[in-house]
C-alpha cells in the first residue's frame, strides 16, 4: 500500500504506540483486499458493547486510555453504537452488577479517546445524516448499509477493531464499498404490492438478504405503482438485508441516489404479500404464551416512538408480560419532552435509551426474568436472538401490542 508522510509517522510511532498499532493492523486489512492506499473517513461509528468486548476488551480499551492525550484523542469524529446496559434503568429488568460495572468501565475509556457517546444505532437519524460520496467507517449494519444506500455515501463493514483503528489514524483502506465498482447492482428483484407497514419492510429485506450469495452483491429493487418509502421504512429493510444476507449496499429503483431508473439485465423475481406472509408464519411459536414483547433493532424513531404511545395510550400491559421500546439518548429525551414516553410507561411499558435488546446480554435477562417467547415487530431481531436461547414472533406493532396487554399470542 502507498503511504502518505502521516501515514508513515504513524507507522513509525511517532505519533503513539495506539496510532502505530491501529495503522499496523489496517495495513494489514488493506494488502488482505488489495487496496492501493488510505482514504480519509469523516466519520467513525463504533460497536463496543460490554457483550462483545467481554473483560479483555474493556481491559484493553482502559489500557489505550492510559496513553498521553495527544496519542490516544480520536483524529476522526467518532460516535458509539447502542451499549449494553441502560445505566438509569437496569434495575427495572434485573440486569446484574458486573454487567453495569463492565459498561461503566467501557464508557470510561471510550470517552477518555475522545469518543462521542451517541449510544444509538440510528446515528443516520438522530445524530448526522452522511452525505453522497462521504466516506466513513460505520460499525452497524444497520447504519452501514443505509448510509451506502439511501445516503450514498461509502463505508464497508467496519467491526469493532476496525472501527477503532479508524478513529485513531482517521483512515480506512479504500477497498470494497469505497470504490464505484463494488455499489454496481448484482440482481433485481420486483415487490409486487406495497408493503403494509414496516415489519413487512422488514420481512423483505430478509427475503431478499438470504437470497444473497455473498457480501459483494448489491441487489436492484423495484416496488410497484412507484410506492417511494419513507426513512423508517427503509431502516427495517435494510437492517433485515444486511442481517440475513451480511448485504452491505442496495438500490431502490427511483429512490435511493445511486439507483437506476429501472433496473436492467435478467428478469427480476417478483416478492408480495404471500411472500411476506410466509416469512411471518415460519416464526409461529408452539404456545399462546408470550414472556416479552421488544420493540428494537434498530432503535425507534420518533414516528415510532409516537405510534406505539398512541397504541396503548389508555390501556394497560398484561402483568406477566414484559414490553420493552429502545431508543437512542436524544429521542428518548425528545419523547420524554412531548409526554410519548410517559403514555408508555403508564401503560407498563419501559422506555430504554442508548441500548438494543441484542446486545444487552439477552441470555443473561432471559435467565433473569424468566423470558422464553419474544414477540417483536423487527426482522433483524428475530434472526438474531433464537440464537440467546428465545423463541421469536414477527408480527406488526399494532399486533405486538394487542398481544402485550392480552398477555399471550392471538391466533
Amino acid at each position: 500500500m502507498h503511504l502518505n508522510d502521516l501515514e508513515q509517522r504513524m507507522r513509525a510511532g511517532e505519533l503513539g504506540e495506539p496510532r502505530r498499532f491501529a495503522i499496523e493492523q489496517q495495513i494489514a486489512v488493506g494488502e488482505f483486499f488489495d487496496a492501493q492506499d488510505f482514504v480519509a473517513v469523516s466519520q467513525v461509528h463504533l460497536c463496543a458493547d460490554t457483550e462483545a468486548l467481554g473483560p479483555s476488551g474493556v481491559a484493553f480499551l482502559e489500557h489505550l486510555a492510559q496513553a498521553p492525550e495527544s496519542e490516544r484523542r480520536v483524529m476522526a469524529p467518532t460516535i458509539t453504537d447502542p451499549r449494553g446496559a441502560d445505566l438509569a434503568r437496569y434495575r427495572r429488568i434485573n440486569h446484574p452488577e458486573w454487567i453495569i460495572d463492565l459498561e461503566r468501565r467501557a464508557g470510561g475509556a471510550m470517552a477518555a479517546l475522545g469518543m462521542i457517546m451517541t449510544n444509538t444505532c440510528i446515528n443516520y437519524q438522530s445524530v448526522l445524516p452522511p452525505v453522497k460520496g462521504e466516506h466513513l467507517a460505520f460499525g452497524d449494519t444497520g447504519s452501514v448499509i443505509y448510509a451506502n444506500s439511501v445516503c450514498g455515501a461509502r463505508s464497508n463493514y467496519e467491526g469493532g477493531p476496525a472501527a477503532l483503528a479508524a478513529a485513531l489514524t482517521g483512515r480506512v483502506p479504500r477497498y470494497g464499498f469505497h470504490l464505484d465498482a463494488c455499489r454496481q447492482g448484482t440482481g433485481r428483484y420486483r415487490i409486487t404490492a406495497a408493503p403494509r407497514g414496516l415489519s413487512d419492510w422488514g420481512a423483505l429485506g430478509a427475503l431478499i438478504g438470504r437470497r444473497q450469495a455473498s457480501y459483494w452483491q448489491v441487489p436492484i429493487v423495484e416496488v410497484a405503482g412507484g410506492h417511494s418509502p419513507n426513512s423508517d421504512q427503509l431502516k427495517h429493510f435494510g437492517a433485515a438485508m444486511a442481517s440475513w444476507g451480511s448485504t452491505a449496499m442496495y438500490h431502490v429503483c427511483g429512490v435511493t441516489p445511486e439507483a437506476p431508473e429501472a433496473a436492467p439485465g435478467a428478469a427480476a423475481e417478483a416478492l408480495g404479500h404471500a411472500e411476506i406472509d410466509a416469512f411471518y408464519a415460519s416464526f409461529e411459536p408452539s404456545s399462546e404464551a408470550l414472556d416479552v414483547v421488544v420493540f428494537a433493532a434498530p432503535q425507534l424513531s420518533i414516528l415510532e416512538i409516537e405510534q406505539l404511545a398512541r397504541l396503548l395510550d389508555g390501556r394497560r400491559v398484561h402483568d406477566g408480560t414484559a414490553l420493552l421500546a429502545a431508543t437512542s439518548p436524544e429521542i428518548r429525551h425528545g419523547a420524554e419532552r412531548m409526554g410519548y414516553t410517559q403514555m408508555i410507561e403508564q401503560a407498563g411499558g419501559i422506555v430504554l435509551e442508548g441500548v438494543c435488546f441484542y446486545q444487552m446480554h439477552a441470555r443473561v435477562l432471559a435467565e433473569a426474568n424468566g423470558w422464553r417467547t419474544l414477540m417483536t415487530n423487527s426482522a433483524k431481531l428475530v434472526n438474531i436472538i433464537a440464537g440467546y436461547g428465545y423463541e421469536p414472533l414477527l408480527a406488526p406493532m399494532e399486533r405486538c401490542v394487542e398481544a402485550a396487554v392480552a398477555g399471550r399470542i392471538m391466533r
